[in-house]
C-alpha cells in the first residue's frame, strides 16, 4: 500500500522527506520507504504522523476522506 496521503500532507507543508523524518525520530530512508510503500508503516509511528499533520489515522489509511479528526 502506498501512503500517498502521507506524501501529500508533507508536500503540502512545503517540507522534505528529511524535515518529516527528524519530526518522527527516524531516518529519511526509512520515512521514504514508508511514503512509497516499501513498508508497513508501525502504528506508533502512524499516530505520530497524524498527530503531525493533525489529521485521523483513518484519513491517512484511505478509510475516511475526512481530514479532522474531531468531525
Amino acid at each position: 500500500m502506498q501512503y500517498i496521503r502521507i506524501r501529500n500532507l508533507r508536500e503540502d507543508m512545503d517540507l522534505t522527506q528529511t524535515d518529516i523524518a527528524k519530526k518522527l525520530f527516524i531516518s529519511q530512508r526509512t520515512y521514504s520507504y514508508y511514503e512509497s510503500g516499501g513498508h508497513d508503516i508501525p502504528t506508533e509511528i502512524l499516530v505520530r504522523i497524524a498527530d503531525l499533520f493533525s489529521v485521523s489515522v483513518d484519513y491517512l489509511l484511505n478509510r475516511t476522506d475526512k481530514k479532522d479528526v474531531n468531525k
